[in-house]
């Protein structure tokens, strides 16, 4: 049986003392615990004290004898389920924010993929000033999971928002977390990404502005979740999500057949590209020059790879896209229908500052029987996790149905 293991990062607050019955709590329920400190939390507690209670001993310097024979930061970071740090420090937040690896607690963040959840512990005046919250804000846009302060008295006399939160609601939202990370184990998603291009001659071709970024982070979050993961994609410069198969194509045609390819591998197909609906009916061989162009050049419809896995997909889950200009919700709602689908994730086209291209969306995700879930405009990362969310809850209602 594979141990879970949490690795702890405990900053200079004086609450501090709290993350000793942190460290309890998860032992109670079978998790490994891992302690890495700031310099100056040393200042307030003994590393040797986190040593006897963890049976490891604490990691402050990444160049003590003990951790110069290999990188730690790196080995570390492949063993655990969870970083967690608590109590978090206003100086450590925005380090993260950031991107500042100055120690080994920021370096270890640089390293890790598993979730992150952070519980503040500050000034009151701190907690609520605009740079920590612009730091907060944009881990949470990060992924990073919070366990927001509480409002009691402060170390410096005050009374306000800033005390750390009770290690009984910190460690339930860690083990949330943990579950959470294995919470498609077992499943086998696919996911398209991307335009098509539908070539006119060897240099021209039709095509849209899609990015693909919201295809990639949904790819990266299935990761996350713990499943295997195909990723279809048409031409982009992002970077592939670790640990995805990915399978490059052009056409609608070529997506059409490695995702059919693949069909019946897999329990989950999320179909974010933006697959082009026409081509034209007899593209040139030779680049076409303006002196011999023809007036007209014919089109025809490409296949409907959507709709053809809707007729096949049994007992499998099947998510489309819709980017409208007008009607969205309406005409997401007949195209759900007309396809079969379990959802449909649909956002208006036309809309600036989200959609194709920008690193933000802003959805309605809609279900068969009409029902319709509004996001307001977040990151496509924070979207993805969202539509996830969705797609696990029809995992466990299609679940429940085949035991009943």
């Amino acid at each position: 049986m594979h141990v879970k293991k949490v690795v702890l990062g405990v900053c200079s607050s004086i609450s501090i003392y709290k993350a000793c019955e942190i460290v309890r709590l998860f032992q109670k329920n079978s998790i490994q615990v891992q302690v890495i400190m700031t310099k100056n939390a040393t200042k307030l507690i003994s590393p040797l004290l986190f040593s006897s209670l963890t049976g490891r001993k604490t990691v402050v310097d990444p160049f003590q004898g003990e951790f110069q024979e290999r990188i730690e930061h790196v080995s570390l970071a492949k063993e655990i389920s969870l970083f967690l740090v608590a109590p978090a420090t206003a100086n450590i937040i925005g380090k993260f924010a950031n991107g500042i690896a100055d120690d080994f607690m920021s370096t270890f963040y640089m390293a890790i993929e598993c979730p992150v959840l952070i519980a503040p512990a500050m000034n009151d005046a701190m907690f609520w000033h605009k740079q920590t919250q612009n730091n907060i804000q944009k881990l949470k846009d990060f992924g990073v999971n919070f366990v927001d302060p509480e409002k009691g008295y402060l170390a410096c006399g005050d009374e306000g928002w800033g005390r750390l939160a009770a290690p009984e609601k910190i460690v339930e939202q860690g083990l949330f977390l943990m579950s959470k990370s294995l919470s498609l184990k077992g499943k086998t998603v696919l996911v398209t990404a991307g335009p098509t291009r539908e070539y006119m001659d060897p240099v021209r071709f039709l095509s849209n502005l899609s990015s693909g970024k919201m295809g990639y982070a949904i790819a990266d979050e299935a990761m996350r979740r713990g499943a295997k993961v195909y990723l279809v994609s048409g031409p982009t410069h992002l970077t592939v999500p670790k640990g995805t198969e990915i399978i490059k194509v052009e056409t609608a045609e070529e997506m059409e057949k490695e995702v059919l390819k693949r069909f019946d591998l897999v329990d989950i197909v999320v179909m974010a590209a933006a697959v082009s609906d026409f081509k034209f009916s007899k593209p040139a061989s030779k680049k076409i020059k303006k002196s011999g162009a023809p007036k007209s050049m014919s089109i025809i419809q490409t296949p409907d790879v959507l709709k053809k896995l809707g007729e096949r997909k049994g007992k499998k889950i099947l998510i489309g896209f819709a980017a409208e200009t007008d009607n969205v919700v309406q005409n997401a709602l007949d195209k759900i229908k007309q396809k079969n689908l379990d959802l449909i994730i649909a956002n208006e086209a036309s809309k600036a500052g989200i959609g194709f291209e920008s690193d933000f969306n802003q959805v309605t995700i809609i279900y068969p029987d009409g029902k319709t879930v509004c996001t307001k405009k977040q990151t496509k990362d924070a979207i993805s996790r969202i539509i996830l969310d969705k797609i696990e809850e029809i995992v466990g209602q299609k679940n429940r149905k085949s035991i009943t």
